[in-house]
């Protein structure tokens, strides 16, 4: 049996060297090299390793180290030193807003300091921000407010 830095030391090679989109195709990589582990092992060996998931165009979805968030395009505002946002979804009305781990509470915080009447208030996780607009105001509505006000900042993201 192979020990722990071992392994992760395999898991960084791994993800460094081709696009892996799930934990179930990294642990099947990582057991031909003759690793034994569970699932919840390799959840908590890419928390330790601060490892996130960043869109690709071929396979949805793929890990990245974190020195190799340089390479991400990352959306950065003039002057305000915030990046990191990596997309933006809407579910019931509300605004979901995935970003590098880290960054979301830099970013809710921004926009809680618009001061925007379209915008009750967010609630920020380590990778993810929940963005509640007041009633009545649109997708669009939200949508148009972040790219006047935080310009940048989804100018990317939206189609």
């Amino acid at each position: 049996m192979k020990n722990k830095n071992e392994r992760l030391m395999e898991i960084r090679r791994l993800i460094g060297s081709r696009n892996i989109s799930s934990q179930d195709e990294l642990m099947k990589l990582l057991e031909k090299k003759g690793f034994e582990l569970t699932q919840a092992t390799l959840s908590r060996d890419l928390k330790y390793l601060k490892v996130a998931k960043m869109p690709d165009d071929r396979e949805g979805y793929v890990y990245i180290l974190p020195d190799k968030e340089k390479s991400v395009e990352e959306v950065e505002l003039p002057g305000s030193g915030l990046s990191g946002l990596i997309s933006i979804d809407f579910a019931q009305g509300m605004a979901i807003l995935r970003t590098l781990p880290g960054h979301a509470n830099s970013i809710a915080y921004t926009i809680d300091n618009l001061d925007a009447y379209e915008i009750a208030g967010t609630i920020a996780g380590d990778d993810t921000i929940l963005l509640i607009p007041r009633d009545g105001v649109s997708r669009s509505d939200v949508i148009n407010l972040l790219k006047l006000r935080m310009p940048g900042l989804i100018q990317e993201l939206v189609h």
